[in-house]
């Protein structure tokens, strides 16, 4: 194994992609992890078979009922020392990230670092499920609020945040009194694998006999069975608009709870005030970083016409210093796409900006000599802001640039995408920074003022608007989602008053 620190995670050359493990009448077939480094074999993981799943749901449901029983902070401690567990194994875990993934080393360990962060946030809210007391407008009578588990629910995580989207969905709906299933993406089952062996060391160490998650690997006949699943309390998905659709239109059909986090096509304006150097440093890290692979990348930028030409030199200057390479090297800013597929897409999109009528400022292009095909040049396109292209989310180091002359124009330029996820302005002028989080501003679920798009912190609530999605997740009042609220009123009187002052005697 090319790799020995796998095996600290109990990682071999074959393993069982299912959990809890099942006896099955079903053949098994694995699928093979490839790194996008060098496109070398990790190794094999076994793919979920129907009557393993069936088996897991039900015994989740079964550990369900008793999960929610065990009081609020305890499930917190459980949490907490997760917590603890990953910051012992944060190199390693990081590593992993960047091996199977293809992210820079320190993306690897700041994806980490967001679990350990939303394992505090989650011990925190142990002690925080507050419901609420209303007034009646019956004598004798009060209202309350109350919270409760709702049971299983299921997470479909993206391969560009192999670990710290399911943390942020397990940890909170586990502190909410419910178990987990999950589903990664069959690109990056490994992450999976370590993530799981690491809490494992948790339960056993706790004494708890029944299973708090669940692990199901394969595509997207597995996503279905979950997606149409009536056991199935919650499922969260986070993935491409393409996939919402239809995890939305399945789990529909069964009135179904979801929360879907998808497509982003994010832009930063860039006005005349703008401290330059600020804005270039956001917006070069919001297209490169994790090679344009993240939800929050910096697609478009908006910039003011008088300033259009000094910054386009300053990007044109700063991607010739952009080391792309090996992401395992300290000094690498830029690794891989994740497969085949994933250049394709970049290079199908090159060809669309040139038919559509762009004009590259930097060129794109398969970098020669790298240890695999996967490397790719980062590409600045001048691009109307109405072609196709331009609207369609490509997964990928494109950035398409782009004038404006009034700050009207520039919102109408932001807000005219089907996805709304993370937008950003860079100004130092007051007026134009309220405007933009105004009720006529940004459309998307973040706005940020002289940040860029790119990179969220686990306090604020995660998601976007339109084809993103709408749903949350992470931080904020986004547990809420993960349980059920009971309205409850409480007669402590002799009589039985109606409310709206109706009148039923016998």
């Amino acid at each position: 194994m090319k790799y020995p620190f796998l095996k600290k995670f109990g990682i071999n050359s074959q393993n069982e992609g299912t959990y809890p493990a099942f006896q099955s009448s079903e053949r098994k077939e694995y699928i093979t992890s490839v790194s996008p480094i060098d496109d070398q074999n990790l190794a094999e993981v076994s793919l979920t078979q129907r009557e393993e799943y069936d088996q897991i749901v039900k015994a989740l449901r079964s550990s369900a009922r008793k999960w929610r029983k065990v009081p609020a902070p305890q499930r917190g401690e459980i949490i907490r020392k997760y917590g603890i567990i990953l910051r012992e194994n944060k190199n390693d875990l990081g590593r992993l990230v960047s091996v199977e993934m293809g992210k820079s080393l320190q993306e690897g360990q700041g994806e980490v670092q967001e679990m350990i962060d939303i394992c505090d946030f989650a011990v925190g809210l142990s002690r925080q499920l507050y419901g609420k007391t209303m007034a009646s407008e019956r004598p004798d009578h009060h209202l309350i609020e109350r919270w409760h588990p709702l049971g299983v629910v299921g997470i479909i995580s993206a391969f560009n945040f192999p670990v710290a989207v399911w943390s942020w969905n397990a940890m909170i709906a586990l502190v909410c009194g419910n178990v987990t299933l999950w589903k990664p993406s069959e690109k990056v089952p490994l992450c999976a694998l370590a993530c799981l062996k690491l809490f494992q060391q948790v339960i056993d160490e706790s004494n708890i006999d029944y299973p708090l998650f669940g692990l199901i690997t394969g595509g997207k006949k597995v996503g279905e069975w979950m997606a149409s699943d009536e056991r199935i309390d919650l499922l969260s998905a986070t993935g491409s608009t393409r996939m919402g659709k239809e995890v939305a239109t399945a789990a529909g059909k069964r009135l179904g709870k979801t929360i879907l986090e998808l497509g982003g096509n994010n832009a930063i304006i860039i006005t005349p005030s703008a401290d330059l150097d600020q804005a270039l440093t956001a917006a070069v890290f919001g297209a490169i970083g994790t090679a344009g692979q993240r939800c929050t990348t910096t697609r478009r930028l908006i910039i003011h016409h008088e300033i259009y030409d000094v910054f386009v030199e300053k990007l044109k200057h700063a991607y010739e210093q952009i080391n792309i390479g090996n992401p395992l090297d300290p000094d690498v800013h830029m690794g891989p796409l994740i497969d085949e597929d994933a250049v394709n897409q970049y290079l199908n999109a090159l060809d669309q900006i040139k038919n559509q009528g762009g004009t590259f400022i930097v060129e794109g292009g398969i970098v020669q000599d790298a240890e695999s095909n996967l490397y790719v040049k980062p590409v600045i396109a001048e691009a109307l802001p109405d072609a196709d292209i331009v609207q369609t989310e490509t997964f990928a180091p494109i950035l398409y640039v782009m004038k404006y002359k009034t700050f009207e124009e520039a919102l109408d330029i932001q807000n005219h995408v089907k996805q709304g996820l993370s937008s950003a302005i860079m100004t130092q002028h007051h007026p134009e920074a309220e405007k933009f989080i105004s009720v006529e501003g940004s459309d998307c679920g973040i706005a940020n003022i002289n940040v860029g798009t790119s990179g969220a912190e686990i306090g604020g609530a995660f998601g976007g608007e339109k084809e993103t999605g709408g749903g949350r997740e992470s931080g904020s009042d986004s547990w809420k989602a993960y349980m059920r609220r009971q309205t409850i009123t409480i007669n402590y009187g002799d009589g039985i008053p109606l409310a709206q002052g109706i009148k039923f005697d016998l």
